[in-house]
């Protein structure tokens, strides 16, 4: 097993990401995995993933470089003070780890899997040259399971058999995989800051406003972060690659832009939306239309309570909903939310309802609350008789 950098285009961005290989040595055939880091979370995510395609985990041993993940102290000789979850992590499996001799003296006791991903790799080679394109680091591990399904039709040398059939034989000699799964996610408990941010390895990871001060649950994974109030998830982000960097999600600041709109303009998480795409040129266009009706301030609330049409119609719904009140001219939230769920209704989607945390001090406007479905109304209609005896009085 080795790590190895694989430079892909990510979001539009080039990228450099860290390959987990894993391959038996009898059959040749290997497992793949990206991640944005090479923590402890994407080498136990990775191995688990690395079990589950190969069938088994092998009976021998996992042969390893010296890797800060699963070794904190080279010792005398091949002996190693490991990591606790590393030792708890293969304990779990039931394998054993052979570390390779430090440096180049180690280098050709892992040749194999060197050869899969080191720097004229044969995989890398042919399958990832030129760069990758995608857009999430899902995706790209989507194309490395597919190029590896069609690695198992390739004879390695001169061997009469392909790697799927070697496979099928060695496969009978691993050991089954456990029952019970391996926790892999790192959980965290950081306090949210004043800026409704929480911080995690070095990068910040915005949290709905309303837990300012409160202190979160966090699961660290290989390539997410997923924040937690108890049991009910409250924010969902993709890792960082790097440090010092922050990850906002606008919609977490909804409710304190409705009470100060002038902070939109300028705000990091306006910059990330619309780099996302997720603030799109009709979200602008609205943005300008209400602005020069209404004024600033005024403009901009009303672009925030059509920004709080997402949290339960869809993105393209309400898309539809700003190009329909242009279309006519008109700048009012009530009309985008209207033609929004004339759209939905056409696709035959139900608005997902809005959901709150119990126990906490969300910020729910009175906007969303306007726009939920009411309840029917059984009064009796009024009647005018009474008026018609006071007409009958004035009369005699």
């Amino acid at each position: 097993m080795d790590f190895h950098d694989l430079w892909v285009v990510l979001g539009g961005v080039k990228t450099k990401t860290a390959l987990f290989t894993m391959r038996l040595s009898f059959s040749g055939r290997a497992a793949h995995r990206a991640s944005l880091s090479q923590g402890q979370e994407a080498f136990l995510e990775s191995h688990v993933y690395a079990f589950e395609r190969l069938g088994g985990v092998p009976l021998d041993k996992i042969r390893y470089d010296n890797l800060k993940p699963a070794v904190s102290r080279v010792l005398c000789g091949r002996t190693r003070q490991e990591t606790d979850r590393w030792v708890a992590f293969r304990s779990h499996y039931g394998f054993d780890p052979f570390y390779c001799v430090p440096g180049h003296e180690g280098s050709h006791e892992k040749g194999g899997v060197e050869g899969e991903g080191g720097r004229w790799a044969r995989f890398r080679r042919n399958y990832c040259v030129p760069m990758p394109v995608v857009d999430s680091i899902e995706e790209l591990n989507e194309l490395l399971e597919k190029w590896d399904d069609a690695d198992d039709r390739r004879r390695i040398g001169n061997r009469s058999m392909s790697v799927g059939h070697d496979w099928a034989f060695e496969l009978g000699l691993l050991r089954p995989l456990p029952g019970e799964a391996f926790e892999t996610a790192l959980t965290l408990t950081p306090r949210v800051d004043r800026y409704a941010q929480v911080m995690v390895r070095c990068n910040q990871y915005s949290v709905p406003a309303g837990f300012i001060g409160h202190r979160l649950r966090v699961k660290l994974s290989a390539s997410a972060v997923t924040v937690f109030d108890r049991s009910t998830v409250v924010a969902r982000h993709q890792r960082a690659a790097g440090k010092g960097m922050k990850v906002l999600d606008l919609d977490h600041y909804l409710g304190i832009l409705l009470r100060k709109p002038g902070a939109l303009p300028g705000a990091t998480a306006l910059v990330q939306a619309r780099a996302a795409r997720v603030f799109t040129p009709a979200h602008d266009a609205f943005w300008a239309g209400a602005r020069q009706a209404l004024g600033d301030s005024a403009g901009t609330r009303v672009l925030v309570e059509v920004l709080l049409l997402h949290r339960h119609l869809e993105h393209a719904d309400v898309l539809a909903g700003i190009s329909a009140a242009l279309s006519v001219g008109s700048v009012n939230a009530d009309v985008v939310a209207v033609e929004a769920r004339k759209a939905a209704q056409q696709r035959g989607a139900t608005p997902t309802p809005i959901e709150t945390t119990p126990g906490k001090q969300q910020v729910v406007s009175l906007i969303e609350r306007r726009f939920t479905d009411l309840p029917g109304d059984d009064r009796p209609l009024p009647s005018v008789e009474a008026y018609d005896d006071l007409l009958g009085k004035a009369s005699s």
